[in-house]
């Protein structure tokens, strides 16, 4: 191997028989991750000089939209679309990029895993406006500015898993549901018509996996690669939490007639 050479090492496998392979690839300007792993699986030859059967791996917009390239990349959670080659390689200095799939979710197959979990959370904490009509009931309510630019942001989350995989409290040994989810209820709860529906959204917020247990590690926001607002919207949220549960509190229900 030479200077114009770099080595590409991935953890490949199934769940229990993971190992580690090496290729190494001819440095190309502006190259990327995934264009990396396209050029393997048409030449699938290692280090070794050995035929093997393809790196596998999840892609779809490859322009940092779909969330669905998510790996460990020299072991920091991100897209692989838009990470670039030669800016890793000058980061580190060094020939070598390591490629391993993410830990927190369910390993499916070298660089794929199982991130259901992260679409049931959604389902749980109702991450959806229900509409009650399909006629048309003219222009909604109005939103200031400042609201708009808050839902913008949080409305960028791709549910990679990024912020699931960097967290502490995302673990076998614990029920967290991840920052995503969270920001999710913020999103909604804040749209007007969303608002109707808030206390279904924070009922889940308060349960074992809501966001009392999160460790305020904000891993998150830092390796996010939508800059969400993650760790505001966590703090948001548990606000709301304390003021649901003091209205529960302090609410009885009406009497029978």
């Amino acid at each position: 191997m030479n200077e114009n050479t770099f080595t590409l090492k991935i953890l490949r496998g199934t769940p229990n028989q993971q190992y580690w392979e090496e290729f190494i690839l001819k440095r190309e300007p502006f190259a990327n991750v995934i264009s990396c792993l396209m050029y393997i699986q048409a030449n699938p030859i290692n280090s070794k000089g050995e035929k093997v059967a393809p790196v596998v791996w999840e892609q779809g917009c490859l322009e940092e939209v779909c969330g669905s390239c998510s790996m460990l990349i020299n072991q920091r959670p991100r897209q692989a679309c838009t990470a670039l080659i030669e800016p890793i390689l000058k980061e580190t200095g060094q020939l070598t990029i390591v490629l391993a799939p993410f830990t927190k979710f369910p390993l499916v197959r070298d660089l794929i895993v199982d991130r259901s979990i992260m679409f049931d959370n959604l389902k749980k904490v109702h991450a959806w406006i229900d509409m009650d009509t399909t006629m048309d009931r003219g222009p909604g309510p109005k939103i200031s500015p400042e609201k708009q630019q808050i839902m913008y942001s949080i409305s960028c989350c791709m549910t990679c898993g990024c912020c699931s995989e960097s967290c502490p409290q995302v673990n076998e040994h614990s029920e967290f549901m991840g920052p995503a989810p969270v920001a999710q209820v913020r999103l909604f709860n804040a749209h007007p018509t969303g608002e109707t529906e808030k206390q279904k959204r924070l009922l889940p917020m308060m349960e074992k996996g809501g966001v009392t247990e999160c460790g305020n590690a904000q891993n998150c926001v830092r390796v996010c690669p939508k800059k969400v607002p993650l760790t505001d919207s966590i703090a948001a949220i548990g606000r709301d939490v304390i003021l649901q549960s003091l209205e529960n509190l302090f609410s009885f229900p009406e009497r029978e007639q």
